[in-house]
């Protein structure tokens, strides 16, 4: 079994990884450190568990688990999430003016987000806490995957979402799983200010990213990538930018990945914003400097936060891998989506941004044009059906039920 422990990322304070905390006493936000020089070998383990018949070997998530959480098997929650594919198109590549891209589609986790990865950790350690209720704030898939999270572990869970602000898809999904659901009259920030407080009077079990252990279950986004590509690291990874917990992960599974030697260089990090959710872009833009909050609006309403809470981690990864933050508008990011789509793939708007910003930054000649980039969608397209049918592009015509009607229509294509 691994050794970890909580460190501060603003001060030189440990502590016990199972303490019931969220940040350290300084005010600084935490992150798990896994000590144990073995985790070397933790590769050639995570393969073989590819074979076995047990769920949480065949997780993306607890095949690591050595080097995410050590929980004893028991106290695993799990679907099993993970173990997403990896897509190539030719004519993805020909849109973006690129030749070497390939998408890592997190969509298709069981709840239909990235989410699962960090909230099978999340409900895990509540579960192992002995917490019977649990929380977040959301935009619309994180309130998904708690709930479904929450009702395999057997927990109550409650969803705090800015009022009229999340797609029909995500909410039915939510209650669905039956969670609570409780609108706010504001939008994601006051919602995450709300758990906070909540769980620091330790009334709720705060599964947000601000938990350190969401971040260890949503860096396995790479190492199953990695894993899946013999452990040879591309030159990009690209991801969609709004609360940052994924830049966050991301980051330090390439540093961890790279200190245990498991690959031999680190890939850079693009983070992607929209234009009207861009506080971590503007922050980039004056080297970080501050963070400046701002009112968010985009139709890529998963990454729709003017305050996200894990700009430190965020800000260390981007340092960390050489990495690049920019941001693209609604405009670029639902042309976008309608090409990924257009490929039979598709995605939920907030993941198109990461195609729309390799455009932008091939361009730019930020990206090379034959560099190798791994772009990683989060969220499957029926997150948000709203986003796709209100498309005036889309082709459905009402004709009648007759042979002269439908061989006019044929004929029309």
């Amino acid at each position: 079994m691994s050794q970890a422990r909580f460190a501060c990322l603003q001060c030189p304070k440990t502590y016990d990884w199972l303490d019931l905390r969220y940040a350290c006493d300084c005010g600084g936000l935490l992150e798990v450190k896994h000590d144990d020089p073995a985790l070397r070998k933790l590769p050639e383990l995570a393969e073989q568990r590819l074979t076995s018949r047990k769920p949480f070997d065949r997780s993306g998530v607890w095949r690591f688990r050595e080097a995410v959480l050590p929980l004893p098997e028991s106290m695993i929650v799990t679907q099993p999430e993970g173990q997403t594919p990896i897509y190539q198109s030719a004519a993805l590549n020909q849109w973006a003016g690129h030749s070497r891209l390939s998408l890592k589609h997190e969509g298709e986790n069981p709840s239909g987000s990235f989410k699962d990865r960090g909230m099978t950790a999340a409900v895990s350690m509540a579960k192992r806490l002995g917490m019977p209720v649990v929380a977040c704030a959301s935009t619309g898939n994180t309130s998904s995957s708690l709930a479904a999270y929450a009702a395999r572990a057997g927990l109550k869970a409650i969803v705090f979402l800015p009022a009229g602000k999340v797609s029909q898809g995500k909410m039915a999904q939510t209650l669905g799983y039956g969670a609570k659901g409780l609108a706010i009259r504001g939008d994601f920030d006051d919602a995450m200010q709300i758990v906070r407080d909540l769980a620091a009077a330790g009334r709720v079990y705060m599964v947000n990213s601000l938990n350190p252990h969401r971040i260890e279950g949503q860096k396995t986004i790479i190492w199953e990538m990695l894993q899946d590509r013999n452990w040879e690291a591309p030159d990009w990874i690209v991801v969609p930018g709004g609360n940052l917990g994924n830049t966050s992960a991301f980051g330090k599974a390439i540093d961890e990945a790279y200190a245990w030697g498991w690959i031999q260089k680190k890939p850079r990090l693009a983070t992607i914003q929209a234009e009207g959710a861009n506080p971590f872009f503007r922050s980039y833009s004056r080297d970080f400097a501050s963070l400046e909050p701002i009112t968010a609006e985009t139709v890529a309403t998963a990454i729709r936060i003017g305050h996200p809470v894990n700009y430190p981690r965020a800000v260390k990864a981007i340092l960390s891998t050489n990495g690049v933050v920019t941001d693209v508008t609604d405009a670029e990011i639902m042309a976008a989506k309608l090409a990924i789509d257009h490929a039979g793939i598709g995605c939920e708007p907030a993941s198109a941004a990461t195609l729309a910003g390799v455009r932008k930054l091939v361009k730019k000649a930020v990206i090379s044009a034959d560099e190798d980039v791994v772009l990683v969608l989060t969220g499957h397209m029926l997150k948000d059906p709203d986003a796709i049918l209100k498309n005036g592009t889309l082709d459905c015509t009402e004709i009648d039920a007759k042979a002269e009607a439908i061989s006019r229509a044929l004929d029309s294509l």
